[in-house]
């Protein structure tokens, strides 16, 4: 196969079935491989029917697509969010920008949902990853199987293993910034509040350029949001 695509899932059996059939008609052109983190509802039991492989794994975005990469058979690795829909194209837009000099990239994104917003996060979103040539997972982040092992594979973190890679892969080759977009549900900002999550997510990137503990950001991240900023105010104490 020359394309991969990877999706690591955790008690996502309301949205993997729609992320899926978007998947379908690729399937000719790639394999689909499901890394689901040990769920503990029918995850595993929707997808099978629609992939090539299912998976299971330790929990953790970074070991689950570490194993799913090492099961490939593609020479072109994509690591996509349950919540996220490629774009009709995307393959071919891959096949044609990647090259030796640019082994990896990511798209630009869409948020799915009716606040006005959401808009104005995205394309905050895609300024920011052009700027730095850092790429969130949302934005579905490609690369080459040799970038990604010369790369060491994702740091098996609990945290911004995304940011992390990408560090790691512009330090082999420059990267592709995609105008195609995928769209990626929203339903953190609603349900959260915009205001508040772009806050939260800005002071974990924070936290982690200052080299607070992965471990620590995790805990913060899946935490009721007024107290993950009283305890983000703590670790910046402690780190100090």
């Amino acid at each position: 196969m020359k394309f991969s695509i990877i999706i690591p899932t955790l008690n996502e059996e309301k949205t993997i079935q729609p992320c899926l059939w978007a998947l379908q008609p690729l399937r000719n052109d790639c394999e689909l491989i499901i890394v689901d983190g040990d769920s503990t509802d029918n995850t595993r039991l929707l997808a099978a029917p629609l992939v090539d492989k299912v998976l299971l794994s330790p929990k953790g975005r970074g070991k689950q697509m570490n194993n799913g990469a090492k099961q490939a058979t593609g020479e072109i690795l994509i690591f996509l969010h349950a919540d996220t829909c490629l774009p009709e194209n995307a393959l071919p837009l891959i096949q044609e920008k990647i090259s030796l000099t640019r082994q990896w990239g990511r798209f630009d994104i869409q948020l799915s949902g009716n606040l006005f917003l959401l808009k104005v996060i995205a394309q905050m979103m895609n300024w920011r990853s052009r700027l730095t040539g850092i790429a969130t997972g949302d934005q579905v982040i490609f690369v080459t199987r040799q970038a990604f092992e010369k790369a060491g594979q994702y740091p098996e973190i609990n945290l911004m293993e995304d940011i992390a890679l990408c560090k790691k892969l512009k330090k082999i080759s420059s990267h592709i910034c995609l105008k195609d977009k995928v769209i990626s549900s929203g339903r953190r900002w609603e349900q959260n509040g915009v205001y508040r999550t772009i806050l939260l997510m800005w002071a974990l990137r924070l936290r982690y350029f200052f080299g607070a503990d992965p471990k620590t950001l995790a805990f913060l991240y899946t935490q009721d949001v007024f107290t993950q900023f009283k305890l983000s105010n703590l670790c910046k104490r402690r780190c100090r």
